[in-house]
């Protein structure tokens, strides 16, 4: 969290929560900049346009993991849980697990595409919304009930994936475990206009319904009294949020605490509630924290490849932190 500490500090100076959105939009764009043109070595033909393809990589991972666990916070009305805890990288880590465990593992490097890009995303989105639906069709529906039982899937997926992955031979498990850490750096530009489209269409709903998600805050009973649909609009968001996690666990590989610090930042930054802000401010602020975070790795420490485990590390500190703080989920 050090990366953002001095942006977070000057932005938190100003009052109005529209010109903090503002300050933090000047200072990305900054950071941006500096990464794409600074310490270029080499060709710039090659240096540019593989840097453009991180930056990339990073405003996806920043969109869908930050505004994911925003919205999550939301309908949850909790701040600690996080998108993750549905099992999104657990099932993720069996997929990968199961792929290399029946056809070994060159079939991860055979197998990538949009094809199978598509096939994990709709399979996580799939068992999530089957989840949602049963849950919430009966009389007894109950949100922690979800939760709980996705914490068990959760745990289930892992468990069957780390016995999967002890029976593995090394070569096998060495070009599994490449994929089963976040991979920033190594994004297939193809990719990217898919990522684009899908988290653009994502960005304009939740948008529309800014609104509707200020008054989630407030509750179920006065969301309802105040004429929301709750179930439909909770399983709308719930979709959305597993859309967007489903979707960069699959192109960037799990990022399980990087959500949750970047919205615990978010609202300490914020100034307000609003969604209006904090969507947006917690997207800045997610791509902040990678572009910062990816430059000094990689020009001061020359150690770029280890961002998003030192980000997890963090992330998980953080985690344990205000678990601790607050005493319960």
């Amino acid at each position: 969290m050090s990366v953002v500490s001095a942006p977070s500090a000057t932005i938190a100076r100003t009052k109005d929560p529209r010109i903090r959105l503002v300050v933090m939009a000047v200072v990305l764009a900054i950071a941006v900049v500096a990464f794409l043109f600074l310490f270029v070595r080499g060709s710039w033909a090659f240096a540019i346009p593989r840097r453009a393809t991180v930056i990339g990589a990073m405003t996806i991972a920043a969109f869908a993991q930050g505004v994911g666990t925003v919205i999550f916070h939301t309908v949850t009305q909790n701040r600690i849980l996080t998108p993750s805890i549905m099992g999104f990288e657990s099932m993720y880590t069996l997929m990968q697990t199961m792929l290399v465990w029946f056809f070994g593992g060159s079939a991860v490097a055979q197998t990538d595409g949009y094809f199978k890009l598509i096939l994990q995303t709709a399979l996580m989105v799939t068992l999530a919304t089957l989840l949602y639906r049963w849950l919430f069709s009966g009389t007894a529906a109950s949100l922690h009930v979800l939760l709980l039982v996705g914490v068990v899937f959760g745990m289930a997926f892992s468990s069957v994936s780390e016995f999967m992955q002890r029976l593995l031979n090394p070569t096998d498990y060495d070009m599994l475990s490449v994929k089963l850490f976040g991979r920033l750096s190594s994004l297939d530009a193809t990719y990217l206009p898919l990522a684009a489209i899908v988290c653009g269409v994502v960005a304009v709903v939740l948008w529309r319904r800014r609104f509707v998600l200020d008054t989630l805050l407030l509750g179920r009973e006065t969301a309802i009294n105040l004429g929301i649909n709750y179930r439909r609009e909770l399983t709308l968001i719930l979709a959305l949020t597993a859309l967007l996690i489903s979707f960069s666990t699959a192109l960037v590989g799990p990022l399980t605490f990087f959500g949750f610090m970047v919205a615990s930042i978010t609202y300490q930054i914020a100034g307000t509630y609003r969604h209006g802000i904090t969507m947006p401010m917690a997207f800045l602020l997610g791509m902040l924290t990678l572009v910062i975070g990816q430059f000094v790795l990689q020009h001061v420490f020359y150690a770029a490849g280890f961002l998003t485990v030192i980000i997890e590390f963090v992330g998980g500190i953080a985690f344990l932190f205000f678990l601790l703080k607050r005493g319960n989920l």
